[in-house]
């Protein structure tokens, strides 16, 4: 999973998908193809706006497409905020796609990558916290 992650898209395959896509968004459609391809690719940019992007794309995929497609927008979706560090949104998406489908092994294990930044990122608050406290009085 952590190289599912740590994936970084080649510059040309994301020049590609962009063409590509660019070149159906002046025809006035954009096929579900094509705006998967291209956010999989973004998803996977060592940028944030590109991974915003990426990510936004995927959540319109999610609305407009068929059900049989949804596994993978979800899961992607998971795995770009979790990137993003938007770990709360990317458990939400990673636990749609396990209500469909529990026994989801990739899923799983992003699940627990998930569970375990969340639980890092609360413990490090805790210890910010507590260190700022101990400077600070508030005066009314």
């Amino acid at each position: 999973m952590e190289a599912v992650i740590a994936e970084v898209v080649a510059p040309q395959d994301l020049l590609k998908f962009e063409k590509k896509y660019n070149a159906e968004l002046v025809k006035g459609t954009v096929s579900r193809v094509t705006a998967f391809e291209y956010a999989w690719c973004l998803i996977r940019s060592k940028y944030s706006e590109d991974i915003q992007k990426g990510a936004a794309l995927l959540e319109d995929l999610v609305h407009k497409g068929p059900k049989a497609e949804q596994r993978d927008y979800l899961f992607y979706l998971a795995v770009a905020n979790y990137k993003l560090k938007d770990y709360e949104k990317g458990l939400k998406y990673i636990r749609i796609l396990l209500k469909n489908e529990p026994g989801n092994t990739q899923a799983l294990e992003l699940e627990k990558m998930i569970n375990k930044a969340l639980k890092r990122g609360k413990i490090g608050l805790r210890k910010c916290e507590g260190a700022l406290g101990l400077g600070w009085q508030v005066h009314e």
